[in-house]
């Protein structure tokens, strides 16, 4: 165990490989591609379930509700910044003009006839403490779209002004943090991670001021919005504010909802809850696998679907540290580090099970699921290591393996190590039983300082250590390799990365970001023309804001 992180943890694919674009069809794209006001939305979350009586209000408390209509604030002058053709292709849309009615749609100020906008109300810990009603106060669901594979995808928009849920906010987001949910959004989907997606990135004409670190420093920044897309963006906090709030006839309605829209027919809700158990540990597995740190894993922020959602001070774990947390908000306590990522997890399902036992009083059969999560996570967790090491399986209660397990974990802990760079250039390390060889040069490139003579022995014992394992399992070496380099992407979304791109996006220069989301793509891919993108994090980035930490703030 590190800090609660079981270090033999989800169930991911051995060979992670994203989802290929919607392409398959031999028909013009013309003609299987539509202009975003060709589309028609369906609402049947407004139609099934109860809203707040009052519409476009002002920041307020609602009871008995889900949700509240809302329209977006339209904003001065939207325009296209970025587009997702990837997602677009599967959603059946075209690319917009960058001054268009569609993108009048993206960025909030025209409306789709027939469609009833609206902001879910849900409640949440932050933190660890109760922080009663939270819901939607930047962003507001346009209604679902059904893609032509027919799937069912709703469309939300972030940034889109004030809600019943805003409290004292502005509901606008800025193009920083716009920007980095868009990139991230979908460098996660190439990544193999489960998650929302990001159709488009408009900018406002507006700016939006923020205090980014709380420190009396405000200052005024370009407005953007994206446009969000999920299956359903229902997270835990929805049932809580229910049961908080004694509405277990709502609840009830709820649960059947997102059952009927969500799962297999006729599960019961205690299948139903295990199957969400489930889905969060292969979530946070995967997160684990890739290096990725939320940052603010509040019961609100958990996706009932298992998806990674509202992508705010998240981080790329870059030195091995499983106490590394991007969120400056979360300093003091480390709550949401790296490696409590799944304690974190398993303490929200407990909420979760709290606010279902009104509907399902069995609490052991709860406890039960509990249970499943942890075994689900352990279990993947040693199957994803044994991908990132090459190996076909890690012998449970071998000592030999949990050695090599643990002492490769320590020596990432005692030198800067990239997480990323390490287990990638890992597949080049020499296998053959040669005292003279020199395995640790491949792996050296992944150091952030020169070790000491004593560490970097410590490493060329491991590995040679490592390379015999690796001989007693058998596998051919092209497909230990492949193994690897399926489990192990080169390319990860880096804040500083994007940072750049923000930054030049800001000054006007769009190809920053564009190659960027070209290469992130195919994260498992060489690209050897986008090496550069594929290197440790620069000197001048370790405490660059942005680059480095950032904060709850927009």
């Amino acid at each position: 165990m590190v800090d609660g992180w079981p270090i033999v943890a989800t169930d991911f694919p051995a060979s992670p490989r994203p989802n290929p674009p919607f392409c398959e069809s031999l028909m013009p794209v013309s003609a299987r591609l539509r202009d975003l006001t060709e589309a028609s939305l369906e609402q049947t979350f407004v139609d099934e379930l109860p809203g707040d009586p009052i519409e476009n209000g002002g920041a307020r408390r609602v009871h008995s509700a889900c949700y509240s209509r809302t329209l977006p604030t339209p904003v001065d002058k939207p325009v296209l910044l970025a587009w997702s053709d990837a997602l677009g292709h599967t959603l059946g849309l075209a690319r917009p003009q960058p001054v268009s009615a569609a993108t009048e749609i993206l960025g909030g100020s025209r409306i789709l006839p027939g469609t009833v906008p609206y902001a879910a109300r849900y409640g949440g810990h932050q933190f660890g403490s109760w922080a009663g009603q939270l819901g939607d106060g930047r962003a507001i669901t346009l209604g679902e779209l059904v893609t032509p594979d027919g799937s069912r995808q709703e469309l939300q928009l972030k940034g889109a002004g004030r809600t019943a849920y805003s409290r004292s906010a502005d509901g606008r987001a800025v193009l920083r943090s716009s920007l980095r949910e868009f990139v991230c959004s979908e460098a996660m989907a190439a990544l193999g991670v489960p998650t929302t997606r990001a159709l488009s990135l408009v900018g406002t004409g507006e700016t939006v001021v923020r205090d980014m670190f709380y420190d009396g420093h405000p200052q005024a920044e370009p407005g953007a919005i994206v446009c969000r897309v999920a299956p359903s963006f229902v997270r835990f906090g929805n049932f809580q504010i229910l049961t908080a709030n004694q509405e277990f006839d709502l609840l009830r309605r709820l649960v059947n909802y997102v059952k009927r829209m969500h799962a297999p027919s006729g599960l019961s809700d205690l299948d139903w809850f295990y199957s969400v158990c489930q889905r969060t540990a292969e979530l946070i597995g995967a997160w684990m696998r890739v290096g990725f740190v939320h940052g603010v894993m509040n019961t609100d922020n958990l996706s009932i679907l298992g998806l990674t959602i509202d992508y705010g001070p998240y981080g790329w774990m870059e030195g091995y540290d499983p106490r590394w947390t991007p969120n400056t908000t979360d300093f003091s306590g480390r709550r949401y580090a790296f490696g409590r990522q799944p304690e974190i997890a398993h303490w929200n399902l407990q909420r979760l099970a709290e606010s279902l036992l009104p509907i399902v009083p069995d609490q052991q059969a709860l406890l039960a699921g509990l249970e499943l999560y942890v075994e689900t996570f352990n279990r993947a967790w040693a199957t994803a290591l044994s991908a990132k090491l090459g190996l076909r399986s890690l012998q449970d209660g071998d000592s030999d393996d949990e050695a090599l397990q643990s002492e490769l974990f320590a020596v990432l802990g005692q030198v800067e190590t990239d997480y990323t760079i390490f287990f990638r250039r890992l597949a080049q390390v020499p296998l053959a039983e040669d005292s003279s060889i020199d395995r640790v040069l491949p792996v050296s490139a992944a150091w952030y300082a020169s070790p000491s003579d004593e560490m970097r022995q410590r490493m060329a014992h491991w590995l040679t250590a490592y390379a015999a394992r690796v001989r007693r399992d058998g596998s051919d070496e092209s497909a230990r390799q492949a193994r690897m380099n399926a489990a192990n992407p080169k390319y990860i979304c880096r804040n500083y990365l994007s940072q750049q791109a923000i930054d030049a996006l800001a000054a006007g220069d769009a190809s920053v970001l564009s190659r960027l989301m070209r290469v992130l793509s195919r994260p498992y891919d060489e690209q050897p023309e986008a090496d550069d993108l594929a290197q440790k994090r620069p000197e001048w980035a370790r405490h660059k804001p942005g680059c480095a930490t950032l904060s709850c703030s927009s």
